[in-house]
Parts: structure tokens; C-alpha cells; sequence
């Protein structure tokens, strides 16, 4: 099945020259920090940071391909995901997950888990987890400015009726 990607990111983004994304664990959470765009979003200052909370991570990963290789093919998802530099819920195709060998083990997987999937300038941060919140903290800027992540409906989430229709087909 051919991946679908849900872009989460409404009005913000991380920093295009050098966002530097920081993984800190906290449990069976992980906290992404890494600084925002204030060249294209105004409501940022130079140097604010936003952090993303992923709820009972699996797993994650945080390495290449940087923007070069997305451009010239040599990303897995360069010919499927929509835009580079974007901060995306992925579903579809489980060889696509499995592909990469340097993921981090956080805790056992429990089948529930939601492929989120960010690209920075200079690597790729992945990760599965049950869900990503906007963390509530004093020195985040995705939350002093309002910002929120793109929540789907149910409908986006379900395969699409097209795709039910064959599968309803074939057996």
C-alpha cells in the first residue's frame, strides 16, 4: 500500500539553516527541541525553540537524509512525501518502516503506534509513538504563540474508500 502522509504542522516550522533538534527521553516519552522558523513565521524570535512531546515512544530515529539527498532521490520517501522540511503522521506501506536499521528501542512495541516523521535540514527524526503533543512548557515557543498540530478526523485516518473497495474485491 502506498503511504499516505498528513502534514501536522498548521503555521510553524523548524528553523531552514540550523534547526538542531535535540531527543531527550523522559520514560517512555520523547521530547523533541529543536528552533523554529522566525525567517518565515513573524510571532517567532531568533533563536526560540519549540518541543513536541511523543506519548509512549517506541522507537525513534534521528539521522540522515538530509534535504541534498531528498532532492536527488536517495530518501526512501522522496518520490511520496508531498514537501521537504515538513513535519508529517505517516501511514501506509510497513516495509518503508522497517527500512532503516539505526532506529533507537524505547519500550516494546504495541502494535498502536502512529509513525510520526520530521524532516530537518540536515537529518531525518522518526519516530513511533501513540500520540505528539504540543509540550506545555514556559520555554516553548509553540505554545507562548497558540500554535497547534493538525488533528485528523477519522475519515483521513481510515484507508480510502477506494482502496476499501478493492480489498473488498479480492476476497
Amino acid at each position: 500500500m502506498k503511504p499516505r502522509f498528513h502534514q501536522l504542522n498548521e503555521g510553524w516550522n523548524a528553523e531552514p539553516y540550523t534547526p538542531n533538534p535535540v531527543i531527550e527521553i523522559q520514560g517512555q516519552d520523547l521530547v523533541l527541541k529543536f528552533l523554529v522558523n522566525a525567517f518565515q513565521f513573524a510571532e517567532f524570535e531568533e533563536g526560540e525553540i519549540g518541543v513536541l512531546r511523543f506519548v509512549r515512544c517506541e522507537r525513534y530515529r534521528l539521522g540522515p537524509t538530509n534535504d541534498d539527498g531528498w532532492y536527488s532521490g536517495q530518501c526512501r520517501f522522496s518520490k511520496l512525501a508531498p514537501e521537504w522540511g515538513e513535519f508529517y503522521m505517516v501511514q501506509g506501506d510497513a516495509a518503508l518502516l522497517e527500512a532503516p536499521q539505526d532506529w533507537q528501542i524505547i519500550s516494546p512495541s504495541t502494535g498502536g503506534g502512529r509513525h510520526f516523521l520530521f524532516y530537518f535540514r540536515d537529518n531525518t527524526f522518526e519516530c513511533v509513538a501513540e500520540q505528539c503533543i504540543i509540550e506545555p512548557s514556559a520555554d516553548n515557543a509553540l505554545q507562548r504563540t497558540g500554535k497547534k498540530l493538525r488533528i485528523l478526523s477519522d475519515a483521513e485516518l481510515k484507508p480510502s474508500v477506494s482502496r476499501r473497495k478493492r480489498l473488498c474485491r479480492s476476497q
